[in-house]
């Protein structure tokens, strides 16, 4: 039984009602910490690229692997919807991101608790926050990180980017373990 304790630390049984209501068991609290300490950094970091490397340069840090890079990008993921000659696409981003803010706020309140899916939560939500920062404030998004081996350049990216994928990654990741978890179902096993 005790090992069944260590597995669910931090996760309601799905046997028992939760104990404490949706937002007094800590889970905004996850979800909001994730997201301000992910957008924070992601504006400290592009701010310094801003500060240090003049815009469509770069200083090379891994010869052959990886650049630092001050780029921007008025599309979506891999450039896609990149181009100066339409403005649409700003519409179309804050749209997105606002909706895909109010479904994160809606799975939080629904979710079984599970700090390992509220943290992917936040994460995606702390990355899109930081992108919109840039859309809002240059109708662009800052990129500078440049991986890329042989001639092939993976798309430059930043740290909202990785907060964004991280947190996909981990709410995967519980949702895979624990089908429901989401939905208010079995709660997750990661006691993170």
């Amino acid at each position: 039984m005790d090992a069944v304790k260590e597995k669910t630390a931090g996760c309601h049984d799905s046997s028992r009602p939760a104990e404490k209501s949706a937002g007094k068991d800590g889970r905004y609290r996850i979800v909001f910490g994730a997201a301000l300490a992910c957008a924070v950094l992601d504006q400290i970091t592009k701010l310094a690229v801003t500060a240090k490397i003049p815009y469509q340069h770069g200083i090379e840090l891994v010869p052959g692997f990886f650049d630092l890079v001050h780029v921007r990008n008025r599309g979506a993921a891999f450039g896609i919807l990149n181009r100066p000659d339409i403005d649409w696409q700003f519409w179309l981003f804050l749209a997105a991101t606002l909706a895909a803010a109010g479904l994160i706020l809606n799975m939080t309140r629904t979710a079984r608790f599970c700090r390992t899916l509220f943290l992917g939560f936040g994460l995606v939500l702390g990355g899109a926050a930081g992108n919109l920062i840039d859309r809002v404030r240059l109708r662009a998004v800052i990129d500078f990180m440049d991986l890329h081996v042989a001639g092939w350049h993976w798309p430059a990216f930043n740290v909202a980017d990785m907060g964004i994928c991280l947190g996909a990654a981990l709410c995967i990741l519980c949702m895979w373990r624990r089908p429901g978890a989401a939905k208010g179902g079995r709660a997750c096993l990661w006691p993170i």
